[in-house]
């Protein structure tokens, strides 16, 4: 990055014009005005080079003040919120003693000048979040020194000022907007599962971005029925190889081998051992040559020994002597030669009579195995078709054979500031993949397919809402560029590549936001000229707002806003068939407050994650999957006399966690339970008839109605 001025503008002056930012401050130490000496202590250092940071510009205003400049979105000037940046090489300074070991440290003021945002949440309370190296936790700066404010003095721009005292002078302290989710973190945790070999888990690449990032979209739900263990290996039959055992004697001796079978037992020598291949070369000469001095023939039924003495000379021919001595050494050889074979021959035979008893065995654990797995298979059959008859029973057929694939479509982080809809997803996935009785019902019932992270590219960046070209990919979805929206043409064409699947049945599409300006979560939903249709879709906001403390029904609007028209939620809605329902979800960057309380409670990272899991877990109300859970997935044991006597007949509560809402974080109160509600049809869906009930037992969600 280019070397910056070390002079401070004077206050006052119109310097908060933004086209002077290019890019995000790198390590840069921010000096006094007429100060030309080297930095020191206290010379503030701001960096924000790094993934996800965002700060363009510092301007010194004193020693214990500075004004920050908001780096705007790649491409497109007119988003300036999210801020991410670090402040390090701070000085500790002595103010005032207060008692006797108590002293008050400088306090520091950064003015963010150039918000695109009339209104914001910190004018509710709303504080940035911030950590050190030596506390690595995000926590949120206490409200009261946090003040949001339009200042004449830079153009009438929005202003959020707060103060900050520095304690460690060793420390680096980090500033951000909201909770920072990194697509470097998000890669991790994908990786994490990934390498959990779970097989109702699936991870794929659906596309990269621009900058080729990769899009990655999850499958969530129970593996589809294998392919049976291939049985060729058991259907055909085993050829193991017999040895003739009419060489073998009972005492070990291995008879005579015929010609024949001396070529086909023979094992090859190295060719190293040339000397000896010369030797069994030059067998047949030896013997002619013996067979001519002595006149003897080396038939089989003759003794090596008898040979020897036959072809020993005699005394009174001392030429013959000296000429059979040669003759005598050949054969000494050759007889060491053919005991050799002889000893190696054994312990081939030896060695083959291993293998085929090894082979023998393995053959009759093969077929132990495939009894085995014919058993299993058997089993599989039953338990599915046990399964079949309960969900018949329970008004619901996704898991038979030849049903439609109940779908559920998640997105998250279109906006790449809105770090919070990442929390929400995580909850969402790590409840899907756990153990938990009500995740492993919903995986036999429903796929889930979720793509958490729609635009890595401005992730990376720093951005707010557009991608690295500048485009909101929110307002994109009536015609997506290959090119320009790579992630987002990747998605659709996958969503209407399952609807117009005849076996595949989209029942949601859910994409997570988060709000900058309201609290609780809360959903938009669509307007249907079909009443019926309409005030279906409201029953899944009203079972999460029984499920969930933070989700607010009466937040909850329908609308057909014309500037709405290209989000994902109202283009599917228009796309889709009346049994498709979709939302947009979106929890506050802030707070929420929970109902018969006016206090706020911000939120914080798990608290998010709490929310997604009360998501996935409103889809077992929807769907009244509640007996599912009670009657399959966990059995009862039985308890001993003692422990039923104690409990009053009732399971122990080790037991009875997992079926309370209480285990999730919920809040439901008496009577509210999904089951009281309503009826559902044949296909478990909630009955139409049963809404008006539904609808007037809380306060009625705003609607927008077209002009």
């Amino acid at each position: 990055m280019a070397e910056r001025s070390q002079t401070a503008p004077e206050a006052g002056n119109d310097m908060g014009n933004d086209d002077a930012i290019g890019g995000n401050v790198s390590k840069y130490i921010v000096l006094p005005t007429g100060y030309c000496g080297q930095p020191k202590k206290g010379h503030l250092i701001f960096d924000a080079c790094f993934e996800s940071g965002n700060l363009g510009r510092v301007d010194h205003v004193s020693e214990f003040e500075y004004d920050l400049f908001i780096r705007p979105d790649t491409c497109n000037p007119r988003f300036r919120v999210w801020f991410n940046f670090t402040v390090e090489n701070v000085k500790e300074s002595q103010v005032r003693k207060i008692v006797d070991t108590f002293r008050a440290v400088l306090r520091v003021i950064f003015n963010i000048v150039n918000f695109s945002k009339t209104k914001s949440l910190y004018r509710d309370g709303m504080a940035p979040m911030v950590k050190s190296t030596s506390r690595p936790k995000w926590q949120r700066l206490p409200p009261k020194n946090v003040y949001y404010y339009r200042c004449p003095d830079h153009r009438k721009n929005y202003v959020m000022s707060f103060a900050f005292c520095f304690d460690r002078e060793e420390d680096i302290y980090q500033f951000a907007y909201c909770y920072p989710y990194t697509y470097t973190r998000f890669q991790h945790y994908l990786d994490s599962l990934q390498k959990r070999n779970m097989d109702y888990f699936f991870r794929e690449q659906l596309g990269q971005s621009v900058q080729q990032r990769q899009l990655d979209l999850l499958t969530i739900t129970s593996p589809e029925d294998k392919s049976d263990l291939e049985n060729s290996v058991m259907q055909k039959k085993i050829k193991i190889p017999k040895l003739s055992l009419n060489h073998v004697e009972e005492d070990g001796e291995v008879k005579d081998y015929g010609e024949e079978d001396l070529q086909l037992r023979h094992i090859k020598r190295p060719e190293g051992r040339k000397p000896s291949e010369v030797a069994h070369k030059s067998i047949e000469a030896v013997v002619a040559r013996l067979e001519k001095q002595n006149g003897l023939s080396l038939g089989h039924n003759t003794c090596p020994e008898e040979v020897f003495v036959e072809a020993s000379p005699g005394t009174e021919d001392m030429d013959s002597l000296e000429d059979a001595v040669v003759p005598r050494a050949l054969y000494e050889e050759l007889l060491r030669n053919y005991q050799q074979q002889q000893e190696e021959m054994r312990h081939l035979q030896q060695e083959l009579e291993r293998t085929r008893r090894q082979l023998v065995q393995q053959a009759k654990k093969l077929k132990e195995y495939g009894t085995l797995v014919s058993e299993m298979k058997e089993l599989r059959d039953l338990n599915r078709r046990l399964q079949d008859v309960l969900l018949l029973r329970l008004g619901s057929d996704n898991l038979r054979e030849g049903a439609e694939r109940k779908v559920v479509f998640i997105t998250g982080r279109v906006h790449p500031g809105e770090t919070p809809s990442s929390f929400v997803c995580q909850g969402i996935i790590d409840f899907l993949v756990s153990q938990h009785p009500i995740a492993r019902v919903l995986r036999e019932y429903l796929v889930f397919k979720i793509a958490p992270m729609l635009n890595p590219d401005g992730v990376y960046l720093g951005n707010y809402r557009c991608s690295l070209m500048g485009f909101d990919l929110n307002r994109h979805w009536l015609d997506p560029s290959p090119w320009a929206h790579p992630t987002l043409h990747g998605v659709k064409q996958l969503i209407i590549q399952m609807y117009n699947d005849p076996k595949t049945s989209l029942e949601f599409y859910i994409d997570i936001h988060a709000h900058s300006t309201m609290m609780n979560g809360f959903m938009y939903g669509n307007i249907f000229e079909d009443e019926e249709r309409f005030q279906r879709q409201a029953i899944f906001p009203k079972l999460l707002c029984q499920n969930a403390e933070d989700f607010s029904y009466s937040s909850t609007s329908f609308n057909r806003d014309a500037v709405k028209a290209g989000t994902g939620r109202r283009f599917l809605g228009g796309l889709l068939d009346h049994t498709s329902y979709c939302y947009t979800l979106e929890v506050s960057f802030y707070s929420y407050i929970v109902s018969g309380t006016t206090a706020a409670v911000p939120y914080t990272e798990e608290a998010y994650m709490k929310l997604g899991r009360n998501v996935a877990r409103t889809f077992l109300d929807y769907y009244r999957l509640n007996s599912m859970v009670e009657k399959v997935a966990i059995p009862m044991p039985r308890l001993r006399a003692t422990e039923e006597r104690s409990s009053g007949g009732e399971p122990p509560s080790c037991l009875r966690t997992w079926s309370e809402p209480e285990a999730l974080g919920t809040s439901m109160t008496t009577g509210c339970e999904p089951a009281s509600i309503g009826t559902v049809t044949s296909h478990g869906i909630w009955n139409v008839l049963a809404l008006p009930y539904l609808l007037d037992s809380s306060p009625t969600p705003s609607v927008v109605h077209p002009t």
